[in-house]
């Protein structure tokens, strides 16, 4: 069994161990360093070509054949820089500088990725160790630059927050994320200052891009959460705070924002029922109650105030009514509902102007048959308002019968007739014989028929035609139940 060894080193290799040995730790290790080679090699080629997937398996390879070397470590880390798999390749990258503290590649691909994924201190330290390895370094000193905005983007984003200057927050975060473009953290934010401005399509599209990625993220289930919240979709908004608890017990907002939701839904039912059984008082107060439990639920709170003001008109209390339907108004300037029934109100107030306003913005927006009919009605009652009111001339009501006409006929013109007032001043004889001329004309009106039915029906009694079609007839609300 004695013979040479394939490198010639007899003295070495005397017996079949001694050949198995070296052959162990010197002919194997040459020949797995090659391969590895030409695994780099390959992967180069897929890297150059942009076939990140071909070079990572490439590069996977040679750090199986060879799982020392730091240079691998480091292309497989550039690899998945280039895949967005940052904290796969932020473990390569860090693996490349416990190989070799001076491989100035793998500490510029860590501090990238810790840049990327938002971590800006960690970043600094990075590219700090890379400028003591060559203090020259162009691109280090670029990155650092970078890292230093993404913290103060991070400082002015939190000022704001604290200030509710959501619009700011989301302006320093869409400029950190064009550096830190894998921060899940900043994009959190962003997401949340979106659902707190209102803007829930774009929140939405955030928080489901993470969940997508990464299904259990409490802070996106509690953004997805809060969208459908402040959607007024509080069933469902209740589903994703529980669902991120579940992930996070720890979670403050997402605990707060579910009781919050639990809360003013269990209010707002309780008032809703409260209306049902004509209770309007309290119906009243529990929609009041649960207008203070969350001032951020624009859509909640804006059907809060509108069903307030429908307990309001129950009540009598048709001032307030007005006030809480424009209060709802302000918050949701679509809110259909909330214009109807402002409208009505101003038209029981004989608030004209205002109620033809209402009800052309309603009919602008839904084009119906019975929004037109409503705005018919409202112009009518307009130009009814402009014109002398006889019935207020007698004294009675619009639903006077014919003798109630002719008893306030004769009540009111002998109290303005002139010979009554022949002792009284000039000025007094005047307005007395204008009040006893009006009387005589509301009479003359009000008496016949066909004049008393043009009147009511909004015609010009000079006119001719007949008295159908006036339209002057009141049309209410389809439905005076809260929402």
């Amino acid at each position: 069994y004695q013979r040479d060894c394939c490198c010639g080193c007899y003295a070495h290799c005397g017996t079949r161990i001694g050949f198995l040995i070296h052959c162990l730790f010197i002919i194997l290790p040459s020949l797995f360093h090659s391969e590895a080679e030409v695994f780099k090699e390959e992967g180069n080629a897929f890297y150059i070509n942009k076939a990140y997937s071909e070079a990572f398996s490439c590069y996977s390879k040679a750090i199986d054949a060879c799982p020392k070397n730091a240079s691998y470590y480091g292309n497989r880390a550039a690899t998945l820089m280039m895949l967005s798999r940052f904290r796969e390749a932020l473990e390569d990258s860090q693996q490349s500088v416990r190989l070799d503290e001076c491989f100035m590649k793998g500490h510029l691909r860590e501090g990238k990725c810790h840049l990327s994924l938002g971590n800006a201190m960690a970043a600094s330290r990075c590219f700090q160790k890379v400028l003591e390895l060559e203090p020259g370094n162009m691109q280090a000193q670029q990155e650092h630059k970078n890292a230093s905005s993404i913290l103060e983007f991070e400082r002015v984003a939190e000022s704001g927050f604290e200030k509710r200057d959501f619009r700011k927050v989301v302006y320093c975060m869409d400029r950190a994320l064009g550096v830190a473009s894998a921060c899940h953290r900043f994009k959190i934010l962003k997401a949340e200052c979106l659902a707190l401005l209102g803007r829930y399509p774009e929140a939405q599209s955030v928080a489901s891009d993470i969940l997508r990625i990464d299904s259990t993220n409490a802070d996106a289930l509690y953004v997805r959460g809060l969208c459908l919240y402040y959607e007024d979709c509080i069933d469902k908004a209740v589903q994703f705070f529980v669902q991120a608890l579940r992930m996070a017990p720890d979670h403050e907002k997402a605990r707060l924002a579910c009781r919050n939701a639990k809360a003013l839904k269990a209010k707002k039912e309780e008032g809703n029922q409260a209306f049902k059984d004509c209770s309007y008082e309290a119906a009243y107060r529990l929609y009041t109650e649960a207008l203070t439990i969350d001032p951020n639920n624009i859509k909640t709170n804006a059907k809060l105030y509108c069903n307030r003001g429908t307990a309001g008109v129950k009540l009598t209390k048709l001032d307030q009514a007005i006030e809480d339907c424009t209060s709802a108004i302000k918050l949701d300037p679509t809110y259909i509902k909330a214009y109807l029934r402002r409208a009505q109100c101003y038209t029981d107030t004989e608030q004209y102007d205002d109620a033809v306003r209402d009800y052309e913005k309603v009919y602008q927006t839904e084009k119906t048959k019975e929004h037109k009919q409503l705005l018919k009605a409202a112009q009518l009652e307009l130009k009814k308002s402009k014109r002398k009111d006889y019935y207020k001339v007698l004294g009675i009501g619009k639903n006077a019968t014919d003798d109630e006409i002719k008893k306030a006929y004769r009540k009111r013109a002998l109290m303005h007739h002139p010979d009554r007032h022949s002792a009284a001043t000039t000025e007094v004889q005047k307005e007395e014989e204008k009040k006893f001329k009006e009387v005589g004309e509301a009479f003359t009106v009000l008496s016949d028929p066909k004049k008393k039915c043009r009147y009511d029906s909004g015609h010009d009694l000079d006119d001719d035609g007949g008295c159908g079609g006036g339209g002057g007839g009141q049309i209410s609300l389809t439905t005076s139940h809260p929402s």
